[in-house]
């Protein structure tokens, strides 16, 4: 099916949203597996929103999930405001017609003659036979348009509670709506997947596309992305921003995999799959209509299995961003396979290996008040002594302290508590003797020291 072209065409706000990554993810999936073209036009005609820097943004994100010119079947990008002559043409053509008309009313005047500010737009420059103005559509009167759509099947619009739409503004310049119906038949557009909140554009579409002399592409609205609270996600409310999950240190594949899932899945009673795993599964007509959840832990755990996936070597660049440039990287390389088993995301690293880095440790007071609890004092010095002499291997060191603590009453449980606060400056990290170990004896020795200094005030 090479004759396949979906198109992917945002408008750029200053953030890419995570259900404008899964709607490209889903265009990307049918261009890929038919043999088809991924088309990205950038909706670029509202000038407050023409960004340069918003345009790079969505590129960028694009790029970072593998959507990108790497790929035989990536065609653009494309700018809608380069189109302009076709728009205007489109709308001389439906004007010469019959199929579009002049109207110079204004808001008010047509909420004067309806009684209310609900209702639409009432025809009456239908006939008046102006030469300027706005230009708008004429809909049909009787009858329903039909939108069939591949996920939510067939999808009935009465004609007579759709009102004659404008197509361009008076000084000519041309809507979304038709810029986008003349955008897509001028590119061969076949399919389009887009949010369901385009669903009550598509009626119009359905009906410009016609009036234009093409036939309308195949629709598909993907399902709502909701929250917790199954309300829709806003980035007022929620964090939506894809840019965020990856300066957080998200891995782009995680992200993939995870957004595929919200609506889709592969039927093979598995959810962690690469990008060509899923491909050749993936149908649009097997997308669920209902709202899929966008949940947060679950997109955590997922990119906890990849970041456990990785070969040592690429985990250790994956962290390079996160970590401090001045510091030793063959020292890093000690603790890193210790690390790889304990994020779920990038950023983490910085907060569980910077003790090996730092003169000092940085204490968390929560962590420090909750360790020293149980006789901090006795355990530290108590092991503080065992470390002149311990062998320096982590079971050996694990031992030492284990005596330590018998002597006091506490199981190794408790007396680690002190010591790996002393050590790292939190109770949660990487596994405490192996971090002694690397640490080295003379400045563990320190921090036990200084620990101790801290206690007695």
């Amino acid at each position: 099916m090479t004759d396949v072209r979906v198109r992917f065409a945002p408008s750029p706000t200053g953030m890419f949203h995570v259900g404008s990554a899964r709607a490209a993810l889903f265009n990307w999936a049918v261009a890929e597996q038919t043999g088809g073209r991924f088309i990205l036009r950038i909706e670029d005609t509202d000038a407050t929103r023409n960004r340069p820097e918003w345009t790079e943004g969505i590129i960028s994100a694009l790029d970072w999930i593998g959507v990108n010119g790497t790929n035989p079947v990536f065609e653009g990008p494309y700018f809608q405001s380069a189109y302009e002559p076709q728009h205007r043409e489109a709308v001389a053509k439906l004007l010469a017609d019959g199929k579009a008309y002049y109207c110079d009313c204004t808001r008010e005047q047509v909420q004067e003659r309806t009684g209310s500010k609900d209702k639409g737009y009432d025809g009456h420059c239908r006939e008046r036979g102006l030469s300027a103005g706005a230009v708008r559509f004429r809909t049909p009167d009787e009858g329903v348009t039909v939108v069939d759509d591949v996920i939510r099947g067939r999808v009935e619009f009465p004609n007579n509670a759709q009102e004659d739409f404008v197509i361009a503004r008076t000084d000519g310049s041309p809507l979304y709506v038709l810029a986008n119906a003349v955008d897509d038949i001028t590119q061969g557009v076949t399919h389009v997947a887009r949010g369901e909140e385009h669903l009550p554009n598509a009626v119009r579409q359905e009906l410009l596309w016609p009036a234009l002399g093409a036939r309308p592409p195949v629709w598909a609205h993907l399902p709502v992305i909701v929250n917790e609270q199954r309300k829709k996600l806003s980035k007022r409310r929620d964090k939506v921003a894809l840019e965020d999950y990856r300066e957080e240190g998200y891995l782009p594949e995680a992200m993939v995999n995870y957004l595929m899932l919200l609506g889709w899945g592969p039927g093979e009673d598995r959810e962690i799959m690469p990008w060509s795993d899923m491909v050749p599964l993936f149908r649009l007509d097997d997308v669920n209509p209902s709202n899929a959840f966008f949940d947060e832990k679950k997109l955590r755990a997922f990119n906890g299995e990849y970041i456990r996936a990785l070969p040592l070597e690429t985990f250790e660049e994956r962290c390079a961003p996160y970590l401090d440039p001045s510091w030793d990287r063959e020292l890093f390389s000690k603790v890193a396979s210790l690390a790889q088993t304990r994020i779920a995301v990038l950023s983490e690293i910085r907060q569980n290996v910077d003790f090996l880095f730092l003169d000092e440790p940085v204490f968390d007071q929560v962590s420090w008040d909750k360790a020293m609890k149980n006789s901090p004092e006795e355990i530290l010095t108590g092991y503080l002594d065992r470390l002149e002499s311990v062998s320096w291997d982590p079971e050996s060191l694990k031992q030492a302290l284990e005596e330590v603590g018998t002597a006091h009453g506490l199981k190794l449980g408790k007396a680690q508590a002190p010591v790996r606060v002393a050590v790292t400056g939190r109770t949660v990290g990487l596994p405490l003797f192996e971090s002694i170990e690397v640490l080295g004896r003379e400045r563990a020795q320190e921090r036990l020291r200084a620990a101790l200094a801290r206690l007695r005030g």
